[in-house]
């Protein structure tokens, strides 16, 4: 008999999907099936314009960073921790967050140095982390590696919404986090290989 998938792998998975429409809003060429998608300014100390398809792919990016913290309050509370869901919340959060770097990065919204360095440092923590499982150990999130993403979080909400409130006065706090967490993603991963060097011996 199968064992039924518990609630916070289900919430999981639902981020996952949720990502996928997500890359459908950023990228999917609506203008080139006569879709328009528009702008909107909003006047206060200065005009910022915001596009629907960011504001509707932000909505859904919080709603699904939501779920990260669900899944884990619900797993850790009623004791549902397994395996398959510490497997499947890595693997969401990743897709999740890359996902929404590179159609940035293709819309330049962003660098796609900072897509780069990002996804080159979780494959880095990866293949650490699945070099140390093959040998029996379990390598523990560090506190680096989750400021990281608590602040790319932030700074992704910040840039789908067009830098607001701050924009209106013109201060560039989106772009200040996100660099911070780039800072924090090479940290993060120089300390998971300082730490963990020998699990490759």
């Amino acid at each position: 008999m199968k064992r039924r998938m518990n609630l916070p792998n289900k919430l999981t998975i639902i981020r996952i999907v949720l990502t996928i429409f997500i890359i459908f809003f950023l990228l999917f060429p609506f203008e080139q099936i006569g879709v328009h998608m528009p702008e909107y300014i909003i006047k206060f100390n200065a005009p910022v314009k915001i596009g629907l398809e960011y504001i509707i792919s932000g909505i859904i990016f919080i709603v699904a960073a939501f779920t990260d913290f669900l899944d884990g309050y619900i797993a850790r509370k009623y004791k549902l921790i397994t395996n398959l869901g510490k497997m499947l919340d890595a693997i969401a959060d990743k897709v999740l967050v890359n996902s929404v770097l590179i159609c940035f990065a293709a819309n330049n919204i962003i660098s796609p140095f900072i897509t780069v360095i990002i996804i080159f440092r979780d494959t880095i923590v990866d293949a650490i982390k699945m070099q140390a499982a093959a040998k029996g150990k379990v390598i523990a999130a560090i506190t680096t590696g989750k400021i990281k993403t608590a602040a790319m979080m932030v700074a992704i909400t910040l840039l789908f919404f067009s830098n607001l409130p701050f924009e209106f006065w013109g201060i560039k706090v989106a772009d200040v986090i996100l660099y911070f967490a780039v800072i924090m993603s090479l940290i993060s991963m120089t300390e998971y290989i300082l730490k963990n060097k020998n699990v490759f011996e």
